[in-house]
């Protein structure tokens, strides 16, 4: 009855019962905002929502880590337009105005157990099918790096700051050349060649990772610590270097990890690891910021600080950012088989796909240890407010009754 009771005080607020003073009369007509057009067509694969009962491990998974992060998503909500989409490339999720009920409602959670109680009752599950049965979740942290404002070996290696020719247009990445002409901005090994803007300077093999992770924080010797955050990338395609170290035989398949990969870089010469870098085209430039509040993680694509084990990266391709997911997968460092509340506030190069995510694990080398362990398939729902479900239901009404789960494309 609490829950009940706590739920209709929070919407009640919703639906403006406290009174205010009458608004003064507009001297000019009003413009009201059209919504976005939705194209109905995109609603149609979509099945009816699951129970919570189908959820393997939401009796006992630790809500909290998603919850935190969620506020923080309600909170960019909050200040976009109430009648935009959340994605245009994810038009079920809904309207920013479909979200404010449940966003508010958050507030009344109190305690593990009436977290579990609000969420039931605030949002539906709807499960994520890929088009092609694949599904892969990892994991990603913030790592830490030793770090010199000049070069000093062996910090030799420029922390690349984003330069003045990169531009984006349409979804591409341009380099404008001196004649005011653009190509496509060149790879890895061109932009090594070529130099780069130093913001700092680092091991060349953690300026390497850090341009995986796409965040990270640099220690200098006087003990600041500074961000580099994300800027931008150079379009090029992400390919792994753990598969083109195991094609070639220069790793065992026991060393295809970030560790794995970082130790043999150590042992072999500077040429052959300046090949292997070389092998992903794909280039992170950053900006460099203060630190912070050191108990937040980095901000996300999303635009907010990341949480540990509360936030994940998606493909933006096939979901919308800022909204709250349920995922089962395994890896040793989650104690076998897992299921937690994650919030799509990241994306990033090697996330491809519907069912495919990056579990963000935190700061520091405890959590690239554990985030280095998660490689496993898995499932995914999509937790809906219920009038987004209810709308989704409307239009698969005259579909089958046994309806499977959603199959999403780009």
């Amino acid at each position: 009855m609490r829950i009940i009771g706590l739920l209709c005080g929070a919407f009640l607020a919703l639906s403006g019962c406290v009174s205010t003073p009458p608004r003064p009369i507009p001297s000019q007509p009003v413009q009201v905002q059209q919504p976005e057009p939705v194209d109905e067509s995109l609603w149609q694969s979509l099945p009816r929502p699951v129970a919570y009962d189908s959820l393997p491990g939401w009796q006992t998974a630790d809500l909290a880590p998603g919850l935190s992060a969620m506020t923080r998503s309600c909170a960019v909500f909050a200040a976009r337009s109430p009648q935009s989409l959340i994605s245009s490339r994810a038009p079920w999720a809904g309207r920013h105005d479909d979200w404010a009920p449940a966003c508010a409602a958050l507030d009344v959670i109190a305690d593990a157990q009436s977290a579990r109680a609000v969420m039931q009752a605030l949002f539906t599950p709807v499960e994520i099918a890929a088009p092609d049965g694949q599904s892969r979740f990892t994991g990603y942290f913030e790592p830490t790096y030793q770090a010199r404002l000049i070069p000093e070996a062996p910090y030799t290696e420029p922390v690349p700051g984003r330069p003045a020719d990169l531009v984006t247009a349409a979804g591409k990445v341009y380099q404008t050349l001196p004649d005011g002409t653009r190509r496509a901005y060149p790879s890895r090994a061109e932009i090594t060649r070529a130099g780069v803007q130093p913001l700092a300077y680092a091991h060349p093999a953690d300026v390497f990772f850090l341009q995986i992770q796409g965040s990270g924080r640099l220690i200098l010797p006087d003990g600041r610590t500074l961000r580099a955050v994300y800027a931008a990338n150079n379009g090029q395609p992400f390919r792994s270097t753990a598969n083109w170290l195991l094609e070639r035989g220069w790793i065992s398949r026991g060393e295809a990890s970030m560790r794995g990969i970082r130790a043999w870089m150590d042992r072999t010469t500077p040429q052959r690891a300046r090949e292997a870098m070389n092998a992903n085209p794909r280039f992170v430039f950053f900006d460099i910021e203060p630190e912070g509040d050191p108990r937040l993680g980095p901000k996300g694509s999303f635009g907010v600080p990341l949480t540990p084990l509360g936030s994940m990266a998606v493909d933006l391709d096939f979901h919308a950012g800022g909204v709250p997911m349920f995922v089962q997968t395994s890896a040793p460092a989650l104690g076998g088989t897992w299921s937690g509340l994650l919030v799509s506030q990241d994306t990033g190069g090697a996330i491809k796909g519907a069912v495919r995510g990056d579990l963000y694990f935190g700061t520091g080398d405890e959590a690239g240890a554990r985030a280095d362990t998660v490689n496993a398939p898995g499932r995914m729902w999509v937790l809906l407010p219920r009038a987004v479900a209810e709308r989704i239901r409307m239009n698969n009404a005259a579909q089958a009754s046994g309806a499977g789960p959603v199959v999403l494309t780009p």
